[in-house]
């Protein structure tokens, strides 16, 4: 049975790839998308509603770049400063280079590992929207489940297609070993250090080492190339929408239980849709006298790496350790017994509506390294994996039944 709703999601993919292609955060090609989901569930849900928000989709990842040129401009400060271009202190060289520095540390703080709209006032303002699929309970409402995934796909990362995740963590480990040298340079010329013997040539060789690594940096992201996405993430957002299909093709309508499947925007410029969903939402999802829970779905795509998600946002946030522990129990009614998992690097929309107050998790299946196809113009739909977006549906659908059953105290 299971085997109808892999191909659901993959036919579905195919056409969203094939007549719509890359979709680009808070663009044409997006809301063109996210038009479909909505044509697409009408009649399959009670009622789909479109949600629009506003952002600043460019800022997310412009930091990558903001970054490079700060870094570039810190170390050839502190090496002019070293050399005495300045003067015999070089003072001004010197601040300017730790100024660059702070700055590129505050950019990846803000923007990348806590995900704030730190930098979105200077980018463009787009709009983008959510779309809500809902099927009513027969009875009083007791008990809410929401199944997420992302329509959006994201610019092409360039290290990962060239040399796949063992580049790209390259390049990313030298650039972090390279802002915490030049910071720490930056201390110690203050001090009057640095300037001579030993710890001049040590100071210059990594100053030196910044330079081409922030080239590289700055070339991290390929803006006119949007990658596909079947992967990342319409398996998420079709695997979401099988579990409406499957209701309404069995004629399953709990009592006390509303079933919604979201289709969010803009994950890849910051899990900027789930927080305008989280904003919008929490206080009515916060309410004791309906228990709300939501199971976000992203790249279902690694088999092997299948597991279900209690911390996320690079591990400084933590998802609901029940919600997490209802899809584990329902991976092992699916046969599967997924083990517990971290967003080491990066985040999901679990960990924005977790943020928001919303109970989440994430179910996902993507190679941590990560794949030579994520986020890369090889995440086609000729690349899917029918047995892993089987296994996951089959894992959604017994959560379903679980959570309809048992709630949280399962």
């Amino acid at each position: 049975m299971l085997d109808k709703y892999a191909d659901y999601v993959e036919e579905q993919i195919k056409y969203v790839i094939g007549n719509i292609g890359p979709r680009e955060s808070g663009e044409e090609s997006e809301r063109k998308a996210q038009d479909y989901v909505a044509e697409h569930m009408t009649g399959t849900a009670d009622t789909v509603v479109k949600e629009p928000f506003k952002l600043h989709p460019k800022a997310f990842m412009g930091w990558v770049l903001i970054d490079g040129v700060c870094m570039l401009l810190a170390a050839i400060s502190m090496i002019l400063a070293i050399f005495g271009a300045f003067g015999p202190k070089g003072l001004a060289a010197i601040w300017a280079g730790l100024l660059f520095t702070l700055v590129s540390v505050a950019c990846i703080l803000g923007e990348f590992l806590f995900y704030k709209e730190f930098l979105d006032p200077l980018f463009p303002e787009r709009e983008s929207c959510n779309v809500i699929c809902t099927r009513k309970a027969k009875g009083e409402t007791k008990r809410r489940i929401v199944f997420s995934g992302h329509i959006d796909s994201a610019y092409e990362w360039r290290y990962t297609y060239l040399g796949g995740g063992r580049l790209l963590t390259t390049i990313i480990a030298i650039g972090i070993v390279c802002l915490v040298a030049d910071l720490i340079i930056a201390i110690l010329l203050l001090c009057g250090l640095c300037t001579a013997g030993p710890l001049k040539v040590i100071a210059l060789i990594f100053l030196f080492i910044t330079i081409p690594e922030m080239i590289l940096i700055t070339r991290f992201v390929n803006w006119n190339l949007v990658v596909p996405g079947a992967n990342d993430n319409l398996t998420g957002v079709f695997g979401s929408m099988a579990v409406m299909q499957y209701l309404n093709d069995n004629d399953i309508r709990f009592e006390n239980t509303e079933v919604v499947c979201m289709s969010t925007g803009c994950e890849e410029a910051g899990l900027r849709g789930a927080k305008a969903f989280a904003k919008a939402h929490a206080d009515e999802f916060q309410k004791e006298d309906i228990e709300t829970i939501c199971i976000c779905t992203d790249t279902l795509r690694d088999y092997d790496f299948m597991g279900v998600y209690n911390k996320d946002m690079s591990g400084t946030v933590k998802l609901d350790p029940k919600v997490a522990g209802l899809v584990k129990e329902a991976s092992k009614k699916a046969g599967l017994d997924l083990p517990y998992a971290n967003v080491f690097f990066g985040s999901s929309d679990a960990a924005a509506l977790a943020q928001g107050g919303i109970k989440a998790c994430c179910l996902a299946a993507m190679d941590p390294t990560p794949a030579r196809y994520y986020h890369t113009r090889l995440d086609t739909a000729d690349n899917l994996d029918k047995k892993t977006i089987k296994a996951g549906i089959a894992t959604l659908i017994e959560a379903l039944k679980l959570f309809d059953e048992k709630g949280l105290n399962y």
